[in-house]
């Protein structure tokens, strides 16, 4: 199998770090810890297997964020199952402080806020898509801003290594059956059979607001999405789906938000050239004026301000300082092929 590699160490030193921001693509906002003008030699090779992406990284000392400004611009949700292999990281997610140190796991979301710290350090990464692992998402969920600091998870960490080794050798033909191994070996670390009584009420409640989660995605520009159709779809009693989702904000309330952040990142892609109008009856608002006030409200900026802002900022990928090898363009173009 043929990795996706991206190097800045045949650039000049002043260039380098530019060129390790510009292959992040918006994903994530990186601080050296150093002044880059004396170089940033830094690499990544990755391997896509079904729906997930196995990375290796080689970077020096920096500060990763991923915050709501990235989420609503590049709306991924994919977990990522990170291993540090020298230093210890300091992460920040879901009002949770971690200090991992080197050979334990841990694992976050890209639908949170999340911030990361560490040293120079190699690091094992694997992404996995949310819909292609969609059976996943309850042990996923539940782990995502916590280290794995268990012997199943030393053992997951352990996996991950290996994985990293064979995957150059994995036939183009075997690569489901990875795949498949991949989501198998996260889950029985991830949930054990002997942990499953005791939170057996969160998890359905997990499946649940999952399956909500796509039904609601399925039909996001369809007009008749609404508490009906959930219910429907769902097979569950209204009293029950407003129970789920009272922590959303209501059905009303969450279904608005997931259309609003989908035409936020509608307005922040430059190859869009559809006007608001047309954006706001597509996501079936009944009128511009209204989804400009609800749009406003949401996020603190007009509409007209994201697009605006987006046209004016530069192009990441056009930027002179491209490293050596970046076939898949960058880290963006490589996880949005997860979807």
């Amino acid at each position: 199998m043929k990795a996706e590699t991206f190097a800045t160490s045949g650039l000049p030193a002043p260039q380098q770090f530019d060129a390790w921001m510009a292959w992040f693509d918006g994903v994530f906002d990186v601080q050296p810890h150093d002044a880059p003008r004396h170089g940033f030699h830094a690499h990544s090779q990755s391997w896509q297997i079904g729906g997930c992406m196995v990375s290796r990284v080689q970077a020096p000392a920096i500060r990763v964020e991923r915050n709501i400004k990235h989420s609503r611009r590049n709306p991924l949700d994919h977990w990522v199952i990170t291993l540090g292999r020298q230093a210890t990281s300091w992460v920040s997610s879901r009002d949770a402080t971690l200090s991992v140190h080197p050979g334990i796991p841990f694992v976050l979301s890209l639908a949170d806020e999340v911030t990361s710290e560490r040293a120079g350090d190699q690091r094992l990464q694997l992404y996995m898509s949310r819909d292609k692992f969609d059976d996943l998402s309850p042990a996923l969920d539940r782990a995502r801003g916590a280290a794995l600091d268990t012997p199943l998870g030393s053992l997951l960490g352990d996996y991950l290594v290996l994985l990293e080794q064979i995957l150059p050798d994995i036939a183009p033909d075997d690569q489901p059956r990875v795949s498949d191994a991949i989501g198998a070996m996260v889950a029985a670390c991830l949930a054990p059979e002997q942990d499953r009584a005791g939170c057996a009420g969160p998890q359905i409640d997990l499946v649940r607001m999952e399956r909500i989660r796509r039904v609601v995605r399925k039909y996001l520009r369809s007009p008749s999405l609404g508490t009906r159709l959930l219910c429907h779809s769902l097979s569950v009693s209204r009293s029950k789906l407003y129970r789920l989702m009272d922590a959303e904000g209501g059905v009303a309330g969450y279904i608005q938000r997931q259309r609003l952040l989908d035409a936020y990142a509608l307005f922040s892609d430059q190859s869009v050239s559809q006007t608001i109008t047309a954006i706001a009856e597509e996501l079936c608002f009944a009128d511009t004026s209204g989804f400009s006030r609800a749009f406003r409200r949401e996020f603190g900026v007009t509409p007209s301000d994201v697009r605006a802002g987006a046209r004016s900022s530069p192009n990441a990928g056009s930027t002179s300082a491209q490293g050596n090898g970046a076939a898949g363009g960058s880290l963006n173009s490589l996880l949005r092929r997860l979807i």
